[in-house]
């Protein structure tokens, strides 16, 4: 596997990734979801591994890595039971795959592999690749999609299925895959998971939803909140990583997610009313780098330091921070 073109020097501050580990790296190599219980789940691996390998550190990777594969891999299908509760027994308290987190997690031994010459870890992300291409991918209405999870949201899993998440596509994740895994699967996942986020308009913010029906005309899913939510505040963030998706449409994203002062924002679609203010500068450095790669408008300064929150916008402020390093503070 010719890994060694996808390894990356480190790309994030040494300082920030230490205080990342002291929030939410516990001893036995488990992320904490600090807003969520403390519970664990193949994202937030995926992600502390994926972050570990920015910040050069194979040492906290390998730690990661290995409470992931004992703990999460316990699928029948190569997949990763998606949520780990510390207070539930036994501890998988739901065996279901998150997509996303299979991503990361495939994505994130790839590049480990590229970049401290592990065959092992080009092997482990080789057979993850290969079952989310067999178990988490379809074909419909000639269309290739990424089901969010292997049951629950085909089409013959629910009446509006199948039923996308659009924040699931990690489009510089693809590439990637495609060289331990090759498939043309990989280049239709990015063509339409493109084409779907920029058809994804709705309500009078024109923002995708989180959870989306595309059995026909796309609209949001039945059963899930009609919003922009936790889920797609990240798109824009995987977009501009991927320097994929045009100025049209992140300026779209940017000016769509902004509530009052470029704070980012949680919002009902059907209304386009304000439902939760995303202060973290984790989320409002999302906004600004849309904006930033949409119109050249730079990043400020004061969202370029990194102070650990709660988990999930430390890992976007992180993962945003270490874009910016690799581009000179550029955003395209």
């Amino acid at each position: 596997m010719p890994l060694a073109g996808v390894a990356r020097a480190a790309s994030i501050d040494p300082q920030a990734w230490a205080a990342y580990k002291g929030a939410f790296l516990d001893p036995g190599g488990r992320i904490l979801d600090t807003g969520n219980g403390s519970i664990s789940h193949s994202e937030g691996q995926g992600y502390g591994m994926w972050l570990a390998v920015l910040a050069d550190d194979m040492a906290d990777f390998e730690l990661i890595w290995s409470f992931t594969r004992t703990e999460l891999l316990v699928r029948n299908d190569g997949l990763a039971a998606w949520k780990w509760d510390p207070n539930a027994k036994p501890h998988v308290s739901d065996i279901n795959n998150a997509t996303d987190g299979d991503i990361l997690i495939a994505y994130a031994l790839a590049l480990a592999a590229g970049q401290w010459d592990r065959l092992d870890y080009a092997q482990a992300s080789a057979a993850i690749a290969s079952a989310i291409l067999k178990n988490a991918v379809v074909q419909h209405g000639g269309k290739t999609l990424l089901l969010p999870a292997a049951s629950g949201f085909g089409a013959d899993d629910r009446s509006d299925g199948p039923v996308v998440n659009p924040s699931y596509l990690i489009f510089e994740a693809f590439p990637v895959l495609n060289v331990v895994s090759p498939s043309p699967l990989w280049q239709g996942l990015t063509d339409e998971g493109l084409a779907q986020i920029d058809a994804f308009a709705f309500g009078p913010r024109n923002l995708p939803a989180d959870w989306v029906s595309v059995k026909t005309k796309p609209q949001p899913a039945k059963g899930f909140p009609a919003e922009f939510g936790y889920n797609a505040v990240r798109i824009p963030l995987y977009l501009v990583r991927a320097q994929q998706g045009s100025s049209a449409l992140l300026a779209r994203l940017g000016k769509g997610m902004a509530s009052d002062g470029g704070v980012a924002g949680t919002f009902d679609l059907k209304s386009g009313d304000l439902k939760d203010v995303l202060a973290d500068p984790g989320y409002r450095i999302i906004v600004a780098l849309a904006e930033c790669a949409a119109s050249g408008n730079p990043v400020a300064e004061d969202m370029k330091s990194f102070k650990p929150t709660l988990y999930y916008p430390s890992t976007l402020h992180l993962l945003a921070l270490s874009y910016l390093s690799t581009k000179n503070g550029a955003c395209r």
